[in-house]
């Protein structure tokens, strides 16, 4: 019989702390990753990066992105993304948050990541643009953001494939094409002369072929920086990802892509995806492909036994979204079935959409601070995010996030209720 005192002894910090770890350390899986390209007009990006950590110093909160930035008319757009974006969306994160937090605000913290690195660029007034594929790892969650025509795929360790990236081409996205056609610009194709028509879709003034980029100041402001973005746990089988610009894609369906390199390592695996591209097509554009391989390590067997595979065909059947009891514990996980499952997924242009209040603002946005580009404002210079939404009438003068005066004309202008150019009368003081 345990005695009373043996009763009051309690598990020292220093022992909880490495418990803490050991939870933190179990679903941490290796990353390898490897690139490829072959160049024709040298405007493709990349960032790989291992091994950013959430809490600097602490050796554990760690966490992997990569990117691809496909530069068009000029490579300034993708090279100053590739410098800036990671910056900013950390810069929308506030610092005390613990993992599970950190997870579910990231989503929100890529949207006024793109939305600043895209202001800030045109302020430069460089006429270039870039699509962006920018995926985050962090444990076994993947999220992913992107704008134009780049793609992101993931085969999971089941076999089955998912797409993490929305494409932005106007000839196969009706509804980008409403969207800017509601916002003022105009949508068609090349007129050649005597009613004649030729090429893909494009969006006027500037004649793009995507509906979202980074850059692009010439264009107009309804082609916006805001990103599809898509987040999913991984089983713990792990998986392969793709990340390859247009003049992959453009030769290749992502089946033959994930076939053609199936069984190679990641550095061969990139080489082979260019290659067969550039052998279906030629070297048309830029071709560039990065291949993350996640090899989560060991761990016990789980009670449940492993699912059945399902067929690709309806691999979309398989994500489900998480209860909001949700516990990260590590004994909770494994009464959980082990497929891959969707957290978040968003595509809406539009800011108040994307920066609401479902995540707590006390802890997403400080409260004098812009959301997107993070400048302090005075308590009675903000803009809600809500003003001029459909539900502004039912939230509070003080429900945010807020924005400042240049966001906040930067939204106006996104959403076509005021032309680029006209400025708030606060600015012109």
């Amino acid at each position: 019989m345990m005695t009373a005192a043996r009763e009051h002894h309690t598990v020292p910090l220093s022992v909880l702390l490495k418990r803490e770890s050991a939870n933190e350390r179990v679903e941490k899986p290796e990353i390898l990753y490897g690139q490829a390209c072959q160049s024709k007009k040298g405007e493709d990006f990349t960032l790989l990066k291992t091994e950013c950590q959430r809490i600097v110093g602490d050796g554990i909160t760690s966490y992997s992105v990569f990117g691809l930035f496909d530069g068009h008319n000029g490579s300034a757009a993708a090279i100053y993304t590739k410098e800036n974006l990671l910056n900013n969306v950390i810069a929308a994160m506030p610092s005390d948050l613990n993992r599970d937090e950190w997870v579910a605000a990231l989503p929100r913290a890529l949207v006024a990541g793109f939305v600043k690195t895209d202001k800030d660029f045109q302020q430069r007034a460089r006429t270039s643009g870039t699509t962006v594929t920018f995926a985050v790892i962090e444990g076994l969650v993947i999220t992913v953001a992107s704008v134009g025509d780049s793609r992101c795929i993931l085969e999971s360790a089941e076999g089955d494939l998912y797409y993490l990236s929305a494409d932005h081409r106007l000839e196969c996205n009706e509804e980008e094409r409403e969207r800017i056609t509601a916002s003022g610009g105009e949508v068609g194709r090349l007129n050649t002369g005597g009613g004649a028509e030729i090429g893909p879709l494009r969006c006027w003034p500037g004649g793009l072929c995507l509906s979202r980029s980074i850059g692009d100041v010439d264009v107009g402001e309804y082609i916006v920086p805001v990103p599809y973005v898509k987040q999913i746990k991984l089983s713990t089988g792990g998986g392969r990802l793709i990340i390859s610009s247009d003049g992959v894609w453009d030769a290749l369906s992502e089946e033959v892509a994930l076939d053609c390199c199936r069984g190679l390592p990641v550095e061969a695996a990139a080489a082979q995806i260019v290659k067969e591209a550039v052998q279906v097509k030629g070297l048309r554009d830029d071709t560039t492909c990065i291949v993350i391989d996640i090899v989560p390590p060991e761990k016990p067997a789980a009670p449940l036994p492993p699912p059945k595979k399902l067929g690709r065909g309806v691999f979309k059947s398989m994500f489900r979204k998480k209860s909001p009891e949700y516990s990260s514990q590590i004994d909770k996980e494994y009464l959980e079935p082990d497929v891959v499952e969707e957290l978040f997924e968003e595509g809406s242009a539009m800011l108040s959409e994307r920066l609401d209040t479902k995540y707590p603002i006390c802890k997403m946005f400080k409260l004098f601070k812009c959301a997107v580009c993070q400048v302090e404002i005075k308590p009675d210079e903000g803009f809600s995010i809500h003003v001029g939404s459909s539900d502004y009438g039912k939230l509070h003068p003080w429900d945010g996030p807020f924005l400042c005066s240049s966001c906040q004309e930067k939204k106006e202008a996104m959403e076509g209720k005021r032309p680029p150019g006209e400025r708030h009368s606060s600015d012109s003081d």
